[in-house]
């Protein structure tokens, strides 16, 4: 993901969370009661988790599936660069090992 994406996708949720802040605003400044205005939106939440929910846990599931793919890609480049790593270390010894014209016998 580039740093545009990353801007883009910050941007959306910042946006996001002002609509949704605004809107709760909006409701708890309505001229009603604090009971009323809390029954109301508890009734709204109530009824939008309903109708929305089965989308959430499946947003939720493939979230939790891209997590997955994306450590298992991070764990596979991590080994193959350690691997690369140890290779070039080994490769390194060999030379030093071998440009030394030391006789231990």
């Amino acid at each position: 993901m580039s740093k545009n994406d990353n801007k883009l996708i910050g941007f959306g949720l910042g946006l996001l969370g002002g609509v949704v802040a605004g809107v709760i605003g909006a409701i708890l400044y309505a001229p009603r009661s604090g009971r009323e205005t809390r029954h109301i939106l508890c009734n709204k939440v109530n009824e939008i988790a309903q109708k929305h929910g089965p989308d959430i846990l499946k947003a939720k599931q493939q979230a939790f599936e891209s997590i997955d793919l994306m450590r298992y890609k991070l764990e596979r480049q991590y080994n193959k660069i350690n691997e690369m790593i140890k290779a070039k270390q080994l490769a390194k010894a060999k030379e030093l090992e071998s440009s030394c014209d030391c006789d231990f016998e």
